[in-house]
């Protein structure tokens, strides 16, 4: 990695302004899944066993820049301090005289959280000064939060041109997996990309045809193409506007001697709830009043077949409306693939990552990515201004 990271710099003794992404899922003050706060550790007690004192910084939901009592980040101290089995203090807020002044007090070993960044619509804006009241908390920041670094926010980017900033081993390894992935992959590298709307994911799409050996594609997106293909899709979601870039898609993989594996058969419903009538048909024989929520079990079969000589697999998105079970049957059978291919395999996106762990098979995998929209512009070849920001070696 052409930045700094943890390692590249000395930290014994200092205090360390850490970002990280506790934007966890919540229940009435509960944190329901606590994978972000986990992915963190390896830096948190990198740093503890380094002596240092460190002021840990995130947001979480979408408080708009006031204080929302159901964004605090209270009840993530907690669950820290469990996880790190030592006291974790809790500021009222991110700057101001309170949390400058328990920064301060910080001694070597201790650890801070501070109040939820977007309570103040200066973290969103990349306000200058909010940016500075940040870095004055400490000597040296590090940014172990690769799900904001595609977002240009004063704690990811603005920080940087106060205080030297470098990457923690969550971010790194991040930019390492799908760095490697996209630009130098071990060969036959198989994408797969689902999901509702080929627009959500249309850069990514372009990006990986130029480096994949095969592309699959999954998902309600996966109707437009067929829409584009000329069958009739029922009721199915297609983006009416996306049509001629679908077939566009089609024909520049075709010209690159690319594989593009849309769907043969899908499973169709009446309507759209989970006990809806439903049926398994042939990709151009959706009925016109039925839409496709599911891929079917020929194009599972055939999917899991593509990614048995797989070297190197990146899969984003669902390949039907996974949050209901009846549907969710194309999800798992992809997830059990990759988890099978013995192939480099890194996963991104909510709902893959939640079949996987709801099979089990979470640990089959090389990596699992802890930035959604950060990962998709990474897919597309964006640069990241959070790793863009950061100091170089």
């Amino acid at each position: 990695m052409e930045k700094k990271s943890l390692k590249d710099i000395v930290v014994m003794g200092k205090k360390v302004f850490v970002r990280v992404d506790y934007n966890v899922p919540m229940k009435d003050g509960v944190i329901t899944n606590d994978n972000r706060i986990r992915a963190t550790l390896p830096t948190l007690e990198y740093l503890l066993a380094q002596n240092a004192a460190l002021v840990l910084a995130s947001h979480l939901g979408r408080p708009k820049g006031a204080p929302v009592p159901e964004f605090t980040l209270a009840p993530v101290a907690k669950r820290l301090s469990e996880l790190l089995g030592k006291e974790v203090l809790f500021a009222p807020d991110c700057v101001g005289e309170e949390a400058a002044a328990m920064a301060k007090a910080l001694k070597p070993g201790q650890i801070l959280l501070l109040e939820n960044l977007r309570y103040h619509k200066e973290e969103e804006k990349n306000d200058p000064e909010f940016s500075r009241q940040l870095a004055s908390l400490a000597e040296v920041a590090v940014n172990d939060a690769f799900g904001v670094s595609h977002r240009a926010h004063a704690s990811v980017e603005g920080i940087t041109k106060y205080i030297p900033t470098v990457a923690g081993f969550l971010l790194e390894k991040e930019i390492l997996f799908l760095g490697q992935a996209v630009n130098n992959p071990v060969r036959p590298f198989v994408a797969i990309i689902g999901g509702a709307k080929v627009s959500d994911k249309i850069g990514v799409i372009e990006n990986l045809l130029t480096k994949v050996d095969r592309l699959i594609i999954g998902g309600g997106m996966a109707n437009t193409f067929l829409a584009a293909k000329g069958f009739a899709t029922g009721k199915s979601l297609v983006e009416e506007d996306k049509l001629d870039l679908a077939r566009e898609l089609m024909v520049k993989a075709k010209n690159a001697g690319k594989e593009l594996l849309l769907p043969v058969d899908v499973t169709i419903a009446d309507r759209f709830a989970a006990d809806a009538a439903n049926k398994v048909v042939a990709a151009d024989a959706i009925e016109g009043d039925w839409m496709a929520l599911d891929i079917g079990p020929v194009t599972s079969k055939a999917y899991a077949e593509a990614l048995k000589d797989a070297k190197t697999v990146v899969w984003n998105g669902p390949m039907g409306v996974f949050e209901m079970d009846v549907f969710a049957k194309g999800t798992e059978a992809v997830a059990k693939a990759v988890a099978a291919s013995g192939a480099k395999s890194i996963v991104g996106g909510g709902d893959s990552i939640a079949a996987l762990e709801k099979l089990g098979l979470a640990r089959e995998i090389t990596h699992i990515s802890t930035g959604g929209g950060a990962s998709l512009e990474f897919l597309e070849g964006k640069v990241l201004p959070g790793v863009a920001a950061l100091a170089g070696k």
